[in-house]
This record gives structure tokens, C-alpha cells and sequence, in this order.
């Protein structure tokens, strides 16, 4: 029979941990969040539905974006034991230059509209973990302010090349003469995708009230008084526009863009030139023998062609054919460090994150970015550890298995091909 006694003071003593109440609510908020997926239940339950939906949603059926995120989950890692792990460093180099770790901000359009400090909250986040921030063409913060915000840090600018040639080319100075390192080019934009979530919300830039908006608005004020209190939300680098996403991006896309162009824009371009939207090996060699210093391979986050390649899977052999010559980058699904982990252990130089931080963005503004990068850093630094490796560098094949659930299937010729 177990002996048991009356519990005395003295017993409950060593298990009372009372921790000091946070009074600050936002802290308090963005301290809970565990996972991005913890900030991406935050971020919806503090914005309208339109600009949430802008962010997290992707193309058609949504079908790319999941696969995405699919792939990551179907992963193996294989780690190593009994090595001495009390130390990680995180610190890579990408395109010339540092980075506290592998990873950075993707370029986002229509930033503020998810929260009205917008580039500068990301950009100052970006300073402050000493990682790259990436600038849209479709950013609502200007080159000067972006630098400004990052004064000391590495900036990315990334460029739409549209119709007019000579627009494109000006705001590429503007982002020479801020001292932008880097040039991002995305490719994978002739037309715009159907984001059917946009075109059901009715999504305008800026966001057009409605009755349907007023009472989507009464649980989230904050949002809308941080909205109608600062500055109109519009492009900083283009011209203002009173209509839908989806018409202002088909006036401003050019789907005559070729081959031709990318060299024409090497050569007006100083430093470090990505071409973003990669996604055959076939467009990698063109690429690499163009003589580009580094490609990303992304379907835009799943939101222009539906059942596009999964970025993640291109990666094993498009670093087998064009590695040595070029800089692979990759962006598409990451939700967390683990997944940065895998993507760099498989080849790629570098990672860029877009809805992760966009979630975070929502959820706090620059509090949230902060707290988004510090939950990938953690991540990454603990799957590290656990995988037996103490440096980006020590990352390899061999620490990740690709499972296979999406297998192509194998096409029989028929008959008639045969016979002939």
C-alpha cells in the first residue's frame, strides 16, 4: 500500500512559478505565437478579410501553395549523434555578401495595406537581424525611404519589368544610387494570376468601403484606425490607382518580356543581377549561360500558374546541373526554419520568406516581423543542433530525404509509335 500523507506548506513551495504579469497586450499577443502558423491565427483575427486573404491566399484552386507546404512536411532528416552542438552559426554568404541567417525578406506588394507600417517595419527587422530586405516594385514605401530604414544593411530591389521600358529602367537607378546590392528580377508575371479570393472580396487599392467592409471591420478597429489616421495607402515608386489588383497588375505587366530583355537589363545594372520565377532546369542553363549571378526558384507563392512546379522539389537537380555557375535561391511553402534547414541542406544558397513575414506584419507590425524572424532563427537553430551540424556550411544531402507522395506517372507510347 503506497503511504500517503496531508500535503504541507512546504511541499507546494518548489512548484509555485508565478511569472510577473505583461500588461503590454501586444507583447503579451505576439508572445503566445509558438510557430508562424500561431502569427497567421493572429494575423486573421486582426485584419479584414480582403487584405488577409490577399496575403494568404494564391492562384485558382489554391492547389500550388499547398503542394508547396506539402513538400516540406514530406521530408525525412537524418541526423548524426554525439556531436558537439553547444554552439550553431547561423551566418551564411549570398551573393557577395553577408547574412546573419539563411534566410530573407521576399519583396511583397501592397505591404501596408496588411499594416500600415509596411516596409519600414520589415526593413527595420531586416537591420536589426542583419538579413537581406527585398523591395517590390509594387512596395508602398519609396527606395529612399526603404533605405533609409536599413541604412547600414543589405537591400534587394526586385523589378517588374512593364510596358514602359523607360519608367522600369528609372526606378532601377533610383535603386543603384540608394546602394541596393542586389537586383531581382521576376520573370514569372506575363499576366496576372486569378486569385479568385481578391476577385470574390472585390479587392481595390486602396480598400473601397462597402457595407459588407463596415461589418467586417467592427472586430478588428485597430486595424482601420491605424488605416484612416495615416498616410494614403498608394504606391511609392508609381502613380496611384482607384481599381482592382487584378486590372492594375494587367496594365503593368508585359508579356512580350523575352530572353533579350534580361540581357538588356544585365547590362544597365551595376551589381549583383536574380532572375526570380525559375522553374525548369532548361531556364536555369539559359540563365546560367546568360552569365546571371544567381536565380530563384519560386511559382510566386502558388498565386500565378495553378499546379506549377513545386520549387522545393526542382531544387536536387537544378543545383546538379547549374550550381557551380550560378546562386540558386529558393522561396514557395517555407512556414518555418525546419524548412529552411531542409531547402539549404539540398543546395540552395539562400531562402526568402514572404507570407511568414507578412503574418507576422499583421499580427504586431514591426513587433511581428521581430517575432517572426526570432521564431525561424530559434527553429533553424534548433533542427541544427538536433541534426548533429554546428554551420550552414556543414548542411548536406545527406541530412534530408525527399519522400515521395506526387510521383510522375511514367506515359506509354502507344501502338502505333511503336510499330513505326
Amino acid at each position: 500500500m503506497t503511504e500517503r500523507h496531508l500535503p504541507s506548506p512546504r511541499d507546494f513551495a518548489p512548484l509555485l512559478r508565478f511569472k510577473s504579469p505583461e500588461f503590454d497586450l501586444k507583447k503579451r499577443r505576439l508572445n503566445s505565437a509558438l510557430t508562424i502558423y500561431d502569427l497567421r491565427t493572429i494575423a486573421k483575427r486582426r485584419t479584414p478579410r480582403a487584405p488577409f486573404d490577399y496575403t494568404d491566399g494564391s492562384a485558382e484552386a489554391e492547389i500550388s501553395l499547398a503542394r508547396a507546404r506539402q513538400a516540406f512536411a514530406d521530408i525525412q532528416f537524418n541526423p548524426s549523434i554525439l556531436r558537439d552542438v553547444s554552439t550553431v552559426d547561423t551566418a551564411t554568404t549570398v551573393l557577395g555578401g553577408p547574412s546573419a541567417l539563411p534566410f530573407g525578406i521576399a519583396p511583397t506588394g501592397f505591404t501596408r495595406m496588411m499594416h500600415t507600417e509596411g516596409e519600414i517595419a520589415g526593413a527595420g527587422a531586416a537591420a536589426a537581424a542583419g538579413i537581406p530586405f527585398s523591395l517590390s516594385t509594387l512596395g508602398t514605401c519609396s527606395i529612399e525611404d526603404v533605405k533609409a530604414a536599413n541604412p547600414h544593411g543589405r537591400n534587394w530591389f526586385q523589378l517588374y519589368m512593364w510596358k514602359d521600358r523607360e519608367r522600369s529602367m528609372a526606378l532601377v537607378e533610383r535603386a543603384a544610387v540608394a546602394g541596393f546590392d542586389t537586383l531581382l528580377v521576376t520573370v514569372d508575371v506575363p499576366i496576372a494570376g486569378a486569385r479568385l479570393r481578391d476577385a470574390r472580396n472585390g479587392m481595390t487599392i486602396p480598400p473601397s468601403i462597402s457595407l459588407k467592409t463596415v461589418l467586417n471591420a467592427i472586430p478588428r478597429p485597430a486595424w482601420w484606425i491605424d488605416f484612416l489616421t495615416t498616410e494614403p495607402l498608394s504606391f511609392a515608386s508609381l502613380d496611384r490607382w482607384s481599381g482592382t489588383v487584378a486590372q492594375y497588375l494587367n496594365t503593368m505587366f508585359d508579356p512580350t518580356v523575352t530572353f533579350e530583355d534580361l540581357a538588356w537589363i544585365k547590362e544597365q545594372w551595376p551589381a549583383k543581377l536574380v532572375v526570380k520565377g525559375v522553374q525548369n532546369i532548361e531556364d536555369a542553363r539559359k540563365l546560367a549561360s546568360l552569365g546571371v549571378d544567381g536565380i530563384v526558384l519560386s511559382n510566386h507563392g502558388g498565386r500565378q500558374l495553378d499546379r506549377a512546379p513545386i520549387p522545393f522539389h526542382l531544387l536536387p537537380e537544378v543545383v546538379r546541373e547549374v550550381g557551380s555557375d550560378l546562386e540558386i535561391l529558393l522561396d514557395t511553402g517555407i512556414m518555418s526554419g525546419a524548412d529552411i534547414v531542409a531547402s539549404i541542406a539540398l543546395g540552395a544558397r539562400f531562402t526568402l520568406v514572404g507570407r511568414a513575414y507578412l503574418y507576422g506584419l499583421m499580427a504586431g507590425g514591426r513587433q511581428g516581423v521581430d517575432r517572426a524572424i526570432e521564431i525561424l532563427s530559434s527553429e533553424i537553430k534548433r533542427t541544427m543542433r538536433l541534426l548533429g551540424v554546428t554551420s550552414v556550411s556543414e548542411l548536406q544531402p545527406k541530412h534530408v530525404t525527399q519522400l515521395e507522395r506526387l510521383v510522375p506517372r511514367i506515359r506509354t507510347e502507344s501502338k502505333t509509335q511503336i510499330s513505326n
